[in-house]
């Protein structure tokens, strides 16, 4: 299985204590391509991080490996946003959304509740 990674779950696996650390480590093992998307690593990226954070974060999410948000990504989101009831406030994870379902892939959140309402989005449930 392909696991796209939510910004949640980036801060989870990368800052403080790490919770979920073990978690992915566990999901790769099992065989799961795990990956980060554009929008996801630019939300990353903007909040205040350290330097052991973010490198950390190369290293487990090589530049060269992030999953683009490209024109059939855009398009998708686009189409999403006009569909939901309340999308306001709501592009990041929208976008987010949008390549994962674009490239065949799962969501894993901290925030199953923000994207329980896009269409077709299958969630992971990966355990702490």
């Amino acid at each position: 299985m392909t696991i796209h990674l939510d910004t949640s779950i980036l801060i989870e696996i990368i800052t403080r204590t790490r919770p979920l650390l073990a978690a992915h480590e566990r999901a790769v093992i099992a065989g799961h391509r795990t990956g980060v998307s554009s929008p996801a690593l630019y939300e990353w990226l903007r909040g205040p991080r350290v330097e052991s954070d973010l490198e950390l974060q190369r290293r487990l999410f090589p530049t060269d490996q992030i999953v683009v948000f490209g024109a059939s990504e855009a398009s998708l989101a686009a189409s999403l946003y006009k569909m939901l009831t309340r999308p306001r406030g709501r592009e990041m994870d929208v976008a987010i959304a949008a390549c994962a379902l674009e490239h065949g892939a799962a969501l894993w959140t901290v925030n199953p509740r923000d994207f329980k309402d896009i269409p077709g989005l299958k969630l992971y449930e990966g355990r702490r």
